[in-house]
């Protein structure tokens, strides 16, 4: 599903490196009373769930925003090749995603800025590719997945920046959290779940984080950080502990690209709920309801990481909670 549109003099396309079915609302979401997914089935179903088996419709996809005569990416996916054992759905994948941005006029040079909203692994994998990857990355099947075939840098060959020319914008807070240094100083994992979730963070970092700054080309950011005159990103901590989000302001329009705040549109209702992903679910709360009442109350479109469906919605308040006023632009 590709989305094109102008905020204000900035241009936003939206490019989808893997869509489908990523697992049960009730474990996504574990406090959100099931009564909620039923409520609302009419609109969750199916671009958002599929309540036959309680799956929630997911995508993983890179935000680019061309701005003031600079092209920014906002979040880069999981990239190919990658092991990730605690993630079946992102272990060894390979698609085309550099092949689709080409397709939208984005090749890997042309690319200045990339922002990671936080650095789990499906929002920093693109950030490198195996030293010697061809141009398109590999192929993909229909839904945009397939089975890994020799993935180089897995394999132990080095992982140099996909975009050579930019700047790589990280939170200080989660290089800090997710280097090795942050790794060891955190209690062992109790259960093997755990562990391949540990296990997974010391490879994202290693193939995906880590030769950014050896290269140079990592800005690792706290506070604040303006990009140009439209754009800004800001903390909103709780995903991850240097969770954030990037506010777009143009001319009389407002976005708000929120990251994995939101995986499911069920959040918007019921914005205590955090994500089993969640780092610190108390702090994600209110981070969520914070981000939610400036866009209901400015008319900040929200611009969420992983909605199956469209990936803009409008929000407004709804007695004492929010409800979603409409989707797309």
């Amino acid at each position: 599903m590709e989305q094109r549109f102008m905020l204000g003099d900035v241009e936003v396309v939206r490019v989808e490196e893997l869509r489908g079915r990523f697992g049960s609302g009730r474990v996504l979401v574990p406090d959100c009373p099931a009564e909620v997914w039923d409520a609302h089935r009419d609109w969750l179903a199916p671009d958002f769930w599929e309540p036959e088996d309680d799956q929630v419709v997911g995508v993983v996809q890179t935000w680019v925003l061309r701005s003031e005569g600079r092209t920014v990416l906002v979040d880069t996916g999981v990239g190919n090749g990658r092991r990730r054992p605690g993630s079946p759905h992102f272990d060894r994948l390979e698609t085309d995603f550099l092949g689709r941005l080409a397709a939208v006029g984005v090749r890997p040079e042309d690319v200045d800025v990339v922002v990671n909203t936080h650095l789990h692994g499906d929002h920093v994998g693109w950030n490198t590719r195996a030293e010697g990857a061809g141009g398109a990355g590999g192929a993909g099947g229909a839904e945009g997945a397939g089975t890994a075939g020799g993935a180089v840098g897995a394999d132990g060959g080095d992982w140099a920046p996909t975009f050579p020319n930019a700047s790589y914008l990280m939170p200080a807070a989660d290089y800090a959290y997710f280097s090795p240094e942050g790794d060891a100083a955190r209690p062992a994992p109790r259960d093997d779940a755990g562990r391949a979730r540990r296990e997974e963070h010391r490879n994202i970092f290693a193939d995906s984080v880590a030769p950014i700054r050896r290269a140079g080309q990592a800005v690792l950011w706290e506070g604040a950080h303006r990009i140009d005159g439209h754009l800004t990103l800001e903390p909103a901590p709780g995903h991850t502990p240097g969770s954030s989000v990037l506010r777009l302001a143009s001319g009389s329009d407002r976005a708000v690209f929120v990251g994995d705040l939101l995986h499911t549109p069920v959040q918007i209702l019921e914005p205590e709920c955090s994500s089993c992903l969640c780092e610190d679910p108390k702090a994600a709360a209110v981070s969520r309801r914070r981000v939610l009442e400036r866009a209901a109350d400015e008319g900040e479109l929200l611009v969420p990481a992983h909605f199956g469906g469209s990936g803009v919605a409008e929000v407004r308040r709804d007695s004492g909670k929010f409800a979603v006023r409409g989707w797309g632009v």
